[in-house]
């Protein structure tokens, strides 16, 4: 519903999960209720990544600053990996999170190896 953004939503109790959401019109004020089954959330599109600020390079954007050598999930600092919606503007959330998560735990296992870490 473009134009909407969402208050609130709510269910009709008895196990019925979600039955509905309110809509506030950005251009009017205007709130009406929605009949809805289901729900997509996004958490913003602001990557979550200021607790790395100073330990790792970030880029302009704020997402992770991945090692440009390919399609790897090393950061700037060895060792460490970044993966999911700090590493991805594209697709950000859900299955890209999950699998890049597998690419990362990939990586890090190759890292340990080449260094003699896991010895």
């Amino acid at each position: 519903h473009d134009g909407d953004s969402c208050g609130d939503g709510g269910g009709g109790g008895g196990g019925r999960g979600l039955t509905h959401a309110h809509l506030v019109s950005t251009a009017s004020g205007e709130r009406r209720r929605l009949a809805i089954a289901a729900a997509f959330v996004a958490i913003g599109h602001e990557p979550n990544t200021a607790l790395f600020a100073g330990q790792i390079e970030l880029r302009s954007d704020k997402y992770v600053n991945m090692n440009s050598s390919g399609r790897s999930t090393r950061t700037s600092v060895p060792g460490i990996f970044a993966c999911g919606d700090v590493a991805d503007p594209t697709y950000r959330q859900a299955v890209t999170s999950a699998g890049s998560g597998a690419a990362a735990a990939l990586d890090a296992e190759r890292w340990l190896s080449e260094t003699g870490v896991a010895d």
